[in-house]
């Protein structure tokens, strides 16, 4: 028997509301204000993001540094790589890693505007 029910992810961000709406630009949905420090993007599907106020808030460095380290990332499934990977950038995510192989990696790594990563990855 479970413990507990998923619910959401939170990132920490010094925008939330601009960083919420990047996320809205690229998965749709809703975003909802809850304060001045928190809103939430109930994405399609129901899958909810939430972004908190941290105003002292440092990006992860991707994938590993010696301090700062990552410690989550989001995957989205896409169906055309490269009209993805356009679309996010014009956005102002940032690219981290974009060498697929020629495809034959099925995923490309990218930052959001507060330092996230994120992956883009081929719909199989």
């Amino acid at each position: 028997m479970a413990i507990a029910t998923y619910s959401l992810v939170a990132l920490d961000c010094p925008e939330p509301e601009a960083l919420a709406r990047f996320y809205q630009a690229v998965l749709g949905g809703e975003v909802r204000k809850y304060n001045e420090i928190w809103y939430d993007l109930h994405a399609p599907g129901g899958h909810r993001i939430s972004f908190q106020h941290a105003p002292d808030h440092r990006p992860p460095k991707w994938p590993q540094g010696a301090s700062d380290s990552q410690q989550l990332h989001l995957d989205f499934t896409v169906a055309d790589m490269d009209r993805a990977q356009d679309e996010v950038l014009a956005l102002g995510a940032t690219p981290l890693d974009l060498d697929d192989r020629g495809g034959e990696r099925g995923w490309r790594v990218f930052a959001d505007p507060a330092g996230h990563p994120f992956c883009l990855c081929v719909q199989e």
